[in-house]
């Protein structure tokens, strides 16, 4: 049995600073736990790594093994297989992301800056993701895909809508739109933006892509008033990672 400690961000106010190990709950330091973390953070960030550069099919536990510096057999010690190391990774890596998402999020002074910094996050983590990856995880891999699929509808949906919501109160957005609609459409469209299409052919056209589509996004949801800052935030932030 793979050793199911994922690293999780909640975003509700009781659990916020804490990080979720299988069955316990406990503070972000918990220094009987570190050596283990230790290890298990080598092995997820090394698989991340791997399956972000080649895919999902063609890496091995030897591949995974060796980029995270440590032998096979501690490998399954942690893994019984490539499959659980799959999920977990996928998993460890969404959280990750989420977590810094969040935290950008609450940050922001406002919706239209927090969507902006988010821009400059996932531009930073396409460059790295071959597009291949997420065909082959659904192909594949299809339990982590779907776990990786069902957290984004129940995360990442719930923390679009808290932003749309925001920047209609701003006065940034349109009051007229449905967030619910909206907040799943900007994640369906992540999703097919990192599968293989017409529009996507590498690693560079995904980001200019990306950024496109999101571009677009945003005009269809601000008012004047969130165009113009917009067009501030875009300056101060985007122009550093193009």
């Amino acid at each position: 049995m793979a050793v199911f400690w994922v690293i999780i961000s909640f975003s509700d106010g009781a659990n916020r600073n804490k990080i979720y190990y299988g069955n316990f709950f406990c503070k972000k330091r918990f220094h009987s736990f570190a050596p283990e973390m230790d290890i298990l953070n080598k092995i997820l960030g090394a698989s991340v790594e791997l399956f972000g550069q080649y895919g999902f099919k063609t890496i091995t536990m030897d591949d995974i093994a060796r980029r995270a510096g440590i032998s096979k057999k501690t490998l399954y010690q942690h893994f019984a297989n490539k499959d659980e190391v799959v999920k977990e990774s996928v998993l460890w890596h969404k959280s990750q992301m989420f977590g810094q998402c969040q935290l950008l999020m609450d940050e922001a002074e406002t919706a239209v800056e927090a969507m902006v910094k988010i821009m400059t996050i996932i531009d930073e983590n396409l460059c790295r993701i071959n597009p291949i990856a997420l065909l082959e995880l659904q192909r594949y891999y299809p339990e982590g895909y779907a776990e990786f699929r069902d957290g984004l509808l129940k995360q990442d949906v719930e923390s679009v809508k808290e932003n749309l919501l925001k920047g209609i109160a701003e006065g940034y957005y349109r009051e007229e739109m449905d967030v619910d609609i909206l907040a799943k459409f900007h994640i369906e469209k992540s999703l097919i933006l990192l599968q293989p299409n017409m529009m996507v052919n590498d690693r560079n056209d995904i980001r200019q892509v990306n950024r496109e589509i999101m571009e677009l996004f945003l005009y269809g949801i601000m008012t004047p008033k969130g165009e113009k800052l917009y067009q501030k935030y875009k300056e101060k932030y985007l122009k550093q990672v193009s």
